[in-house]
């Protein structure tokens, strides 16, 4: 019956309008911040070695111990796995727009929070920057699950999966933002503060000036948060939580009238007859009826966004090691502080700008026309294919005459990633579960996913040193010079492949009939006829 309503209906059936393309930039913008935020730490990482790790003498410049590299790498997908379990869950209690104004001013604050770091001691530096990168990622984490929600509950069936992928494309815009700010910022202050390379003069190589250049990096994320923070205020409640979890089909009815901008009818007795459905749909997330209904399909959307992030987040924290492995960005001692920055920015740049931004618009172009499961099962294919080609002959990719071949294998790994489960595994958790536990698994599915990068940014923070033992970073123990990196996760790609069959194919239905929310209810609406002789519509 939940989907006989008038209002969802005409969402369902809505042509594509203003307001949809409104939606996809307010919620995109959330995703552009985030992926701003947490990736633009893997451009100043070696900076910050350099400033706060330096010691005389060493034949190359100060690095991030291990600790403190995998504590400032890694504990804002701590905060964040935490924030979309727990936002995924204040999301179906309080209601999708109460909660996302908080995870937004969150993230602004936290944002100016990081770069403001203070401390006169290396591991004051350190501890207040993890400490608010920690609540930065809790603020992220919250924007997974009610992004996507929010867009799902929005869209038509037609091309829901398109706006909804759509919404996650920002995070390759957010990526390519901030290499961009890098390179800007960094040519800035190399042009106003010329110095020597490390190996000419290890002191004056890094200028006082460059701790500016990481806290203005970090900080320029809550510029876009900031922006949008009033138009996340002025929508209003998505129908499908105002009706079907909230039960007031009249406020749901006038709002989507003045969004969709057609007369719709409340039909308060649809509700009536819905709300007095007993046991049909008001199973819990810890119920026996939701493992029958949906444990398969969490345990796939789970499963498949924690495999995909091993290597997905793996790849991305450590590009700067793998592109330094194979000669494609200089010694750090030939270089100074401020060039070194812009050198890793420009790699990573250019890698977001040719594989990662169009991967994100190749599903947005496809997902509606060859659906969420092939898009998904063929991203891991590709993905499992580059990487055990780049990673069986990896002695072959590091000679000098072959580094091009590498990155243009590289960057497909990266399309291929995002024009398949990268964007499909944010997308099917908002469309297959009922509306008052669809934020919820959501958040469970995106949790898992950082549990894999946590696992990605950890686990191979080590493996990206070099055999030689002379040649580590101070403090590191002898690694497998990226070979790890490029070998390793194209197993879990495998295994991701497998655990896609766990997961529905979604398109072109809407989420009442995916998430089987009408399911008994036609037996409860003739129960309460012949019981209470009262005309319920069906």
């Amino acid at each position: 019956m939940a989907n006989d309503l008038q209002v969802l209906n005409a969402l369902d059936v809505a042509k594509t309008q203003l307001y949809h393309f409104t939606a996809i930039v307010i919620a995109g913008m959330g995703f552009f911040t985030d992926a701003y935020d947490l990736f633009c730490i893997s451009m100043v990482t070696k900076l910050l070695g350099r400033l706060y790790y330096h010691h005389d003498g060493a034949l190359k410049p100060g690095s991030l111990p291990p600790n403190v590299s995998a504590a400032v790498n890694g504990v804002a997908f701590c905060g964040t796995l935490a924030g979309q379990l727990f936002f995924g869950w204040l999301g179906d209690k309080m209601g999708r727009k109460k909660v996302y104004g908080m995870t937004l001013m969150i993230m602004v604050i936290c944002s100016i929070a990081s770069g403001l770091s203070f401390g006169h001691t290396p591991k004051g530096v350190m501890t207040t920057l993890c400490f608010f990168r920690f609540w930065l990622g809790f603020g992220i984490g919250g924007d997974y699950p009610l992004s996507a929600t929010i867009m799902s509950e929005y869209a038509n069936k037609k091309t829901r999966g398109a706006f909804i992928a759509a919404v996650f494309a920002m995070q390759g815009f957010g990526i390519l933002a901030g290499g961009m700010v890098a390179i800007i910022v960094s040519a800035a202050f190399k042009g106003a503060f010329p110095a020597p390379a490390y190996e000419v003069d290890a002191i004056g190589s890094t200028v006082p000036q460059a701790d500016f250049v990481w806290r203005i990096i970090l900080m320029f994320g809550a510029i876009p948060a900031g922006l949008t923070y009033y138009w996340r205020m002025k929508m209003p409640e998505t129908a499908r939580y105002t009706a079907l979890v909230a039960k007031n089909l009249k406020q749901a009815a006038n709002d989507m009238s003045k969004v969709l901008q057609v007369e719709i009818e409340a039909e308060p007795e649809k509700v009536t007859a819905i709300s007095e459905a007993k046991g049909a749909n008001d199973f819990g997330l810890f119920t026996k009826e939701f493992l029958r209904r949906h444990g398969l399909h969490l345990l796939g959307t789970a499963s498949t966004w924690f495999l995909l992030d091993i290597a997905f987040y793996s790849q991305n924290l450590f590009q700067k090691d793998i592109f330094s492995a194979i000669g494609w960005i200089p010694p750090a001692q030939t270089m100074n502080a401020l060039e070194e920055v812009y050198k890793i920015a420009r790699a990573q740049t250019l890698i977001a700008l040719c594989s990662t931004v169009p991967g994100y618009w190749f599903t947005v172009a496809f997902i509606d026309k060859i659906g969420r499961f092939a898009i998904q099962l063929m991203g891991f294919f590709f993905m499992t294919v580059f990487m055990f080609a780049l990673a069986i002959p990896y002695h072959h990719w590091t000679l000098k005459d072959h580094r091009i071949g590498f990155v243009v294998m590289y960057s497909f790994t990266f399309f291929f990633a995002n024009f398949g489960p990268n964007a499909t595994t944010f997308v099917v958790p908002a469309e297959i579960f009922p509306a008052r536990l669809r934020s919820t698994c959501h958040g469970i599915s995106a949790a898992a996913g950082k549990a894999g990068a946590m696992v990605g940014a950890f686990g191979f923070l080590y493996a990206a040193q070099p055999t030689d033992p002379t040649k580590t970073d101070a403090g590191y123990p002898p690694g497998h010079w990226c070979e790890e990196l490029v070998d390793r996760p194209w197993l879990c790609n495998f295994l991701g492949m497998l655990f896609t069959f766990l997961v529905p194919e979604s398109n072109g239905k809407s989420l009442e009939d995916l998430s089987r929310e009408n399911e008994g209810e036609e037996e409860t609406v003739a129960e309460i006829r012949a019981t209470s002789g009262r005309t319920v519509p069906v």
